[in-house]
């Protein structure tokens, strides 16, 4: 598929875990950050159709980098992960324009799930 997905999680093994499910679905056209401000330099220089991101990172939280990416991009797509208990920074991320949220761990199917119903 030609859609470019930017993957946004400090943790490797989560990047690499994202990355695999949707490679294996037909989403190749992938990107990676580790925190909140590559996150937005990655943006800036991709144009990614789709962001999948995590909510607490270090240097900038995916809150923050969402905001900052809405601010530049009202269009844009942003797909938000938490883990458990953290239920109110999820609707702050909602109220700032992210489409979805996953809750981690989550199962491949509900990741690609959250992706398609972006797609419409």
């Amino acid at each position: 598929m030609d859609k470019k997905i930017l993957i946004v999680d400090d943790a490797a093994f989560m990047r690499k875990l994202i990355s695999k499910t949707l490679t294996e679905n037909g989403y190749t056209d992938l990107y990676e950050a580790e925190d909140g401000i590559t996150a937005c330099e990655q943006y800036d220089k991709h144009s990614p159709d789709l962001v999948i991101m995590d909510i607490t990172m270090p240097n900038m939280s995916g809150i923050e980098a969402l905001h900052e990416i809405k601010q530049k991009d009202p269009g844009a797509k942003v797909i938000m992960c938490s883990a458990m208990g953290q239920e109110s920074m999820v609707i702050e991320a909602i109220k700032i324009g992210a489409l979805d949220f996953i809750v981690k761990p989550f199962k491949p199917e509900r990741l690609i799930d959250a992706v398609e119903n972006v797609w419409g």
